[in-house]
């Protein structure tokens, strides 16, 4: 598992976020960022929004929010081992996401005027099933607990 420093989220003490969950549920670990989205503890200028596999149906949601940065969370196929994760700006993503949405997220980026990053997770097992492969789950609970961390520092 590769821990990126999500602590970069520090900077953004004064900024307005959007995490954006992505996924599908019944495909085991591609449910990973509907899982993490689920969990974030968003307050004051922090939101979360789970669209699941339809992120096309809210693009006039997230423009009206108009947050300052948005994160989409996602399964994403890097080629690594399960559980690694990898933040990367949305402008820096090959079209490697899995296809349980219509449109790919390197091609919704001229959608949104907000900064744009992927919060993307290696999958171990994307067949049908509701349970994650042991290293996503650790990388998931790693990453909220991270989050929510930085995020309750934020909001004192």
């Amino acid at each position: 598992m590769r821990s990126d420093n999500l602590d970069f989220l520090k900077t953004f003490a004064n900024k307005s976020l959007l995490f954006v969950g992505i996924g599908n549920a019944l495909k085991s670990d591609d449910g990973v960022g509907i899982y993490i989205s689920q969990r974030l503890s968003c307050q004051g200028k922090w939101q979360n929004l789970l669209v699941e596999s339809g992120i096309e149906k809210f693009i006039g949601k997230i423009n009206s929010l108009d947050p300052d940065i948005m994160i989409l969370i996602d399964c994403t196929d890097f080629g690594k081992e399960p559980g690694f994760f990898r933040l990367l700006p949305l402008t820096d993503t090959i079209d490697n996401t899995f296809n349980t949405h219509t449109i790919s997220l390197h091609s919704l980026q001229d959608f949104f005027k907000m900064d744009k990053y992927l919060l993307g997770i290696q999958p171990g097992d994307i067949s049908i099933g509701e349970n994650f492969t042991p290293a996503v789950k650790t990388t998931a609970d790693l990453i909220i607990k991270k989050i929510n961390a930085i995020g309750m520092r934020r909001n004192k």
